[in-house]
């Protein structure tokens, strides 16, 4: 009788080289308009800040394999992808050392100490980012002028804020959909996001069930307590947190009720945090705390097993 090995591995289930590095690649490509349109906005601000995000990723990663006897994954280009995004997660006149700072705590401490790509419980970006919140003290508005392009940056990466107004003018519908130099590098083009969110569903890295869920959560309970919900959608991180940073194969759930469920979940935070806490960074906090939940959402919405049948009794 022929034997059979069966092996369970932890998420993500790309463990293929190729099939890893492959997908990576295409988050990069995805990436590509948003941070094209940032450094069109932004120039030199957005391109050190990305450059200073990527290099710092691929030191870490040389650096802590090195550290720990193992063989550098660089090919697979995660290391890079995380630097990027938490680039594009923080305002472009904010000191690069505050990227640096980020992409050594996403990169070393939660990607690689973790034990490297599969294993991190919570978004590496996203935990960096977070991390220089507190290490910053929330930062404050920052006025700039960029060939004529003026505005203020302030505190409003991946957060839900109310429409108030910064720079003296508040963005409309059609400004925040093309373009509109406020909030995080990644935070400037609605239509950018969504292109780059097209072209990974295309590609079936990613599924509806999480963004959709998110976003029509937040726009149902926005309008609920008040508040205007397309801007609220447009207006802050919402968009890159729902289709870049919720949808990572590692930290969300398996199965597609458990998606929905746990694209609500992260909805109802974005929605309640900044009710109750009035915190910056409420979408970045409540993709995290979804990020925790995962384990017991794969364990509550179990994929059926190859060949069960449901018993008659």
């Amino acid at each position: 009788m022929a034997h059979y090995e069966l092996r369970v591995t932890a998420p993500p289930h790309l463990k293929g080289k190729e099939e890893v590095s492959h997908a990576m690649r295409d988050v990069l490509i995805a990436l590509v308009p948003v941070m094209a349109v940032s450094i069109v906005f932004f120039r030199l601000y957005a391109v050190v800040n990305l450059a200073t995000g990527a290099i710092t990723a691929v030191l870490c990663e040389l650096i802590m394999r090195r550290i720990m006897g193992k063989k550098a994954t660089l090919g697979d280009c995660s290391a890079m992808v995380t630097g990027l995004l938490v680039a594009l997660l923080i305002p472009p006149t904010v000191p690069f050392y505050y990227v640096m700072i980020g992409t050594v705590i996403a990169v070393a401490i939660v990607k690689e100490l973790m034990g490297g790509l599969g294993y991190n419980l919570f978004n590496p970006a996203l935990l960096g980012f977070v991390s220089t919140l507190f290490l910053s003290r929330l930062w404050n508005p920052i006025s700039y002028n960029l060939g004529g392009i003026s505005g203020v940056t302030a505190a409003t990466p991946l957060t839900f804020v109310r429409p108030t107004v910064l720079s003296g003018v508040r963005p409309g519908y059609w400004d925040l959909f093309l373009a509109n130099a406020g909030g995080a590098l990644g935070e400037v083009s609605v239509l950018a996001i969504l292109v780059g969110a097209a072209y990974l569903l295309y590609k079936g890295h990613i599924t509806w069930h999480i963004p959709v869920s998110i976003i029509g959560t937040v726009f149902i309970l926005t309008a609920i307590v008040g508040e205007n919900p397309l801007y609220m959608i447009m207006a802050g991180g919402l968009m890159l947190g729902s289709f870049f940073m919720a949808t990572d194969w590692v930290t969300s759930p398996d199965t597609k009720k458990a998606q929905i469920v746990y694209g609500i979940l992260i909805g109802v935070l974005i929605v309640l945090i900044p009710l109750f806490a009035s915190i910056t960074g409420a979408v970045a906090y409540s993709i995290l705390i979804g990020n925790a939940f995962t384990p017991l959402l794969n364990r509550l919405f179990v994929k059926k097993k190859f060949g069960e049948v449901k018993s008659a009794a």
